[in-house]
């Protein structure tokens, strides 16, 4: 069994048929990080395409930016962009125009690949901060606690998807962000922008 709670089995899910036959849906991570997102999804039999300057591997290691038009069909993209300078916990630092641009261009380009690829669902994530001055109302609003994990990290999610059925509790560890992952070390940084779990789950499931 994958080592996802809640993680339940699709067949209809994992393949479809296409010319010669049946063949695996592609999902694209991207800022795929260490890959806890779309981890049900590999679980599950998916071919998961993984783009990370500091995680991704073969061709996948690569600045998303840069990405060419997938000439393959899409069913689904994840994508989580750098929130250094978006995240309001990061407000006591300034930034200037060009910190912005650099980070915008990110996201625009994870929102370009939406449009050329025009998947089955997309879903882009952020924590509460500045990312919705530019993309307006987040489509959806979530705490890891809200799905089974005991922690809070307000976080903001942005996309065209069925929104995930919630199965809460008690926020007994606070806020982890701060308490253990405070810091400016990559490992930290890498620590905070981990998708919790239970809502990777409850993703997968209610986005097959």
């Amino acid at each position: 069994m994958p080592p996802y709670p809640g993680l339940g089995t699709n067949p209809a899910g994992i393949e479809v048929g296409r010319g010669d036959g049946p063949v695996k849906r592609i999902i694209l991570d991207l800022c795929a990080g260490t890959g806890g997102w779309s981890q049900p999804y590999v679980d599950a039999g998916y071919d998961v395409r993984r783009y990370d300057l500091l995680h991704g591997t073969g061709e996948c290691l690569k600045d998303i930016r840069l990405l060419e038009y997938p000439t393959f069909p899409v069913h689904g993209i994840l994508a989580a962009p750098p929130c250094t300078v978006f995240a309001a916990s990061g407000n006591r630092w300034p930034r200037s125009e060009r910190d912005m641009a650099d980070g915008l261009s990110v996201v625009d380009a994870c929102l370009r690949l939406v449009v050329v690829c025009r998947p089955q669902w997309w879903v882009l994530e952020n924590p509460v901060g500045k990312l919705k001055r530019y993309l307006g109302p987040p489509t959806m609003r979530f705490d890891p606690c809200d799905y089974g994990d005991p922690y809070t990290k307000k976080t903001l999610l942005w996309g065209n998807f069925t929104p995930p059925m919630k199965t809460p509790c008690l926020p007994l560890d606070g806020s982890k962000m701060h308490t253990r992952f405070g810091g400016k070390s990559q490992r930290t940084k890498t620590l905070r922008s981990e998708t919790p779990l239970g809502f990777a789950a409850a993703f997968f499931n209610a986005n097959p």
